[in-house]
């Protein structure tokens, strides 16, 4: 059994997800942090989006 976001749920998942890719790219960190955010936002959207809530760029 995998985890299947659909329908509204996952459309406000998204949303959240590109905002948050978004927000770290116009962060005043390096460009090595910038990449290493994004990418991990991308490839674990569910684990990169609660790590980057916690301790991503300010």
């Amino acid at each position: 059994m995998g985890l299947e976001v659909s329908g509204i749920f996952g459309i406000i998942w998204l949303i959240i997800v590109i905002w948050a890719i978004i927000k770290t790219a116009q962060s005043s960190a390096g460009p090595v942090a910038k990449v290493l955010w994004i990418l991990i936002l991308l490839f674990l959207p569910v684990i990169g989006l609660i790590a980057w809530l916690l301790l991503g760029p300010k």
